[in-house]
């Protein structure tokens, strides 16, 4: 009796495709280390953007975030955003698409973007700081960056 390969049933792409598309998955997505690693060392390349609600957003944002529902993006409401910055978009996490939809948006307008995988769900779990109210915030002076390995 022959037992085939569950994961090799696909076979993976070449080293070469391979490598293209694992580039591609890497200048769209974010991990929270990594930005939160920017926002600590005070890299204004980047703008972190809670595309969730105002409501939401008062409850609780990463430190630093400002606030841009993704409903409301849209012509009008982008123009005030600076083109030479790269955008991170992120929402309550892997089981909302808000995010999605405003990288999406911004990225139709000709902004640069990525999404922060695992939105605030990660960023908690991570430990990251956290904070409430209409301000963005700012990165706690204290705050030590466990490195997570990786």
């Amino acid at each position: 009796m022959t037992i085939s390969s569950a994961v090799l049933q696909f076979p993976p792409l070449s080293a070469p495709q391979s490598e293209a598309w694992l580039r591609n998955k890497l200048a769209c997505y974010a991990d929270a280390w990594d930005v939160a690693q920017d926002l600590a060392n005070g890299i204004t390349a980047i703008v972190v953007i809670d595309t969730r609600s105002v409501e939401q957003y008062r409850a609780g944002h990463i430190c630093g975030a400002i606030s841009f529902p993704h409903r409301t993006m849209g012509t009008e409401t982008l123009r005030s955003l600076d083109r030479e910055k790269v955008y991170i978009t992120y929402c309550d996490g892997i089981g909302c698409n808000g995010s999605t939809k405003g990288a999406w948006k911004l990225a139709a307008a000709g902004f640069r973007v990525k999404e922060l995988i695992g939105g605030l769900d990660f960023w908690r779990r991570d430990a990251h700081p956290v904070t409430e109210g209409e301000a963005p915030g700012e990165w706690p002076l204290a705050s030590a960056l466990t490195d997570c390995g990786c």
